[in-house]
């Protein structure tokens, strides 16, 4: 996908959607030897060696929709890929502010596009790693006086060079407690965010609403965020699209019938609590294979190639999302 392109539809695999904490693969990119003020560049050729368009692509691979985010994250790398050949032609400006902010619901891809965005900022040569580290309020903020600091330094000292990606990042900061030692972790956060950007681009995310509330009580987290991501939740047919992406890669697949089930089923379940995106769809298959399985073992019969691909209607029909029981079939943390 190049710069001035519309993304592409889905295609990839959306099982990666709001997965935890990833690992990319540490490269740097190479210095580039500074060019005349007469000098012209082959823009095609620097994108190429910096593998944008590889970077972009996975991305349109990986995650269904999310054309306003996709846009977006284009535009940052036409940014950085500008100022990358402005700084060869000696072009003095300053670096430009890399944290972000992405806000949506559980399961709309953030940990997946920062992944992603790791990479890119690495083989663009503004981070000299390409891994994540992705963290929540318990691994940074202490129990008791003296026990915040360290584990803060701690998680900032294992994502220096990368990215650092605080989900939630709105529990750092807890004001109706008292005795709460999340200002600390904010504290040393703000002062790495300023004095080492070179190092470390901070990605924070949550619920949108809540992340406005948490950079209204602290303005000086705001002021350092440059690009400020919103993840929406996904269409009916995006899901079902979502769906067939990780049915495939799971090599299973749907009948006529199961697919009109299936479709029925992401109607009712998005219209109850703790509705997750990408990551219901996923518990919901995984338990069409659990029933698939113990259907297929009850029957007693021999069973063919077709019988253990095949993901029949009763294997949803008999979730209680489609009974008469209103109550989500997930647990809370799902």
């Amino acid at each position: 996908m190049r710069f001035g392109e519309t993304p592409p539809q889905p295609g990839g695999s959306q099982a990666r959607n709001g997965a935890g904490s990833a690992v990319a693969k540490e490269e740097s990119a190479e210095p580039l030897e500074p060019l005349s003020s007469d000098a012209t560049v082959d823009v095609d050729e620097e994108r190429r060696a910096s593998a944008v368009d590889e970077i972009l692509d996975a991305l349109d691979r990986e995650l269904v929709g999310l054309a306003p985010v996709k846009t977006r994250i284009r535009e940052i790398a036409a940014l950085l890929l500008v100022d990358r050949l402005r700084q060869r032609f000696g072009i003095e400006s300053p670096r430009p502010t890399l944290h972000m902010c992405f806000t949506g619901g559980p399961g709309t891809g953030k940990t997946t596009v920062a992944l992603r965005m790791a990479k890119l900022l690495t083989g663009l040569g503004y981070l000299p790693k390409g891994h994540l580290v992705s963290v929540t309020r318990d691994e940074m903020v202490g129990q008791y006086i003296g026990h915040t600091a360290p584990k803060t330094k701690e998680v900032l000292a294992r994502a220096m060079g990368g990215v650092l990606f605080i989900d939630e990042a709105y529990y750092l900061h807890r004001p109706e407690n008292e005795r709460d030692y999340g200002q600390e972790a904010i504290e040393i956060l703000l002062q790495v965010m300023e004095n080492r950007r070179e190092e470390l681009v901070v990605i924070l995310a949550g619920y949108k609403d809540r992340m406005d509330g948490f950079f209204a009580m602290n303005p000086g987290m705001s002021s350092r965020i440059a690009h400020h991501i919103d993840f929406p939740d996904y269409t009916l047919d995006e899901l079902a699209a979502i769906g067939d992406l990780m049915l495939a890669e799971q090599s299973y697949e749907f009948t006529p019938e199961t697919r009109a089930v299936f479709q029925h089923y992401l109607e009712r379940r998005r219209e109850q609590p703790r509705f997750a995106n990408a990551r219901s769809v996923r518990n919901a298959l995984e338990r069409a294979r659990l029933r698939q399985a113990n259907r297929i073992i009850s029957a007693g019969r021999p069973v063919g190639r077709t019988d253990l691909l095949r993901i029949e209607p009763e294997d949803f029909l008999a979730s209680r999302v489609l009974a008469d029981d209103p109550a989500p079939e997930e647990t809370p943390c799902a």
